[in-house]
């Protein structure tokens, strides 16, 4: 039976967000401190929360887990279905991160897993991002500056940069996720109420 390419890229989208529904800051909470990460700090399931209610090693974890979906994404997508498979798939399971149906559609703000698919997808573009927003956090210590500075500064260098539409939409719809996904911290920011980052577990 003939498969069209519809088809395959709708395959895409839905394993991309089903892997997206996998949520490492959950898991890593649950068996490393029979905990849910949730029920503290800011409640969000990701790396930055895992840092500061749990420490430096479990926000690794979540972190690389996280970042690990994203490269899965892209080169499982590309198997599929070329590069376009690789994007779509990509974007699915940044949006299955941040919108997961499994945890009633609450989930992390996918900077780490768009780290990691950028990364799959162009690695000097995506090294160049991430560098910038690591840069950015160090100057600031403030996660949510560079992780908004790391999408904004990726959307550009693709735009500029980038070969094709696809890689500019991706790039383009990233940026406008993380940005939409950091709105309170946004608001935070400008009342001078937003956590500074910490490498400590709080007791």
């Amino acid at each position: 039976m003939y498969i069209t390419p519809a088809k395959i890229y709708l395959v895409c989208l839905v394993l991309g967000y089903l892997l997206g529904n996998i949520q490492f800051a959950i898991i890593f909470s649950h068996l490393l401190h029979h905990d849910d990460v949730r029920a503290h700090g800011s409640g969000n399931a990701g790396s930055t929360n895992m840092l500061r209610v749990f420490g430096l090693r479990s926000g690794l974890l979540t972190f690389l887990g996280d970042f690990l979906k994203g490269v899965a994404a892209v080169l499982i997508g590309r198997a599929l279905a070329g590069e376009y498979g690789s994007y779509i798939m990509a974007m699915g399971t940044i949006l299955g991160h941040d919108f997961p149906a499994l945890l009633k559609f609450k989930g992390g703000k996918g900077v780490a897993t768009s780290i990691g698919a950028a990364i799959a997808i162009n690695p000097i573009i995506g090294l160049i991002t991430a560098a910038a927003g690591v840069g950015m956090v160090i100057y600031t210590k403030y996660v949510s500056v560079g992780s908004m500075t790391g999408g904004v500064v990726f959307m550009l260098l693709c735009m500029v940069f980038g070969e094709g539409i696809w890689i500019r939409l991706f790039a383009l719809a990233a940026c406008l996720l993380i940005l939409l996904r950091h709105v309170e911290n946004i608001r935070r920011l400008r009342t001078g109420q937003e956590s500074k980052i910490s490498f400590h577990k709080k007791g």
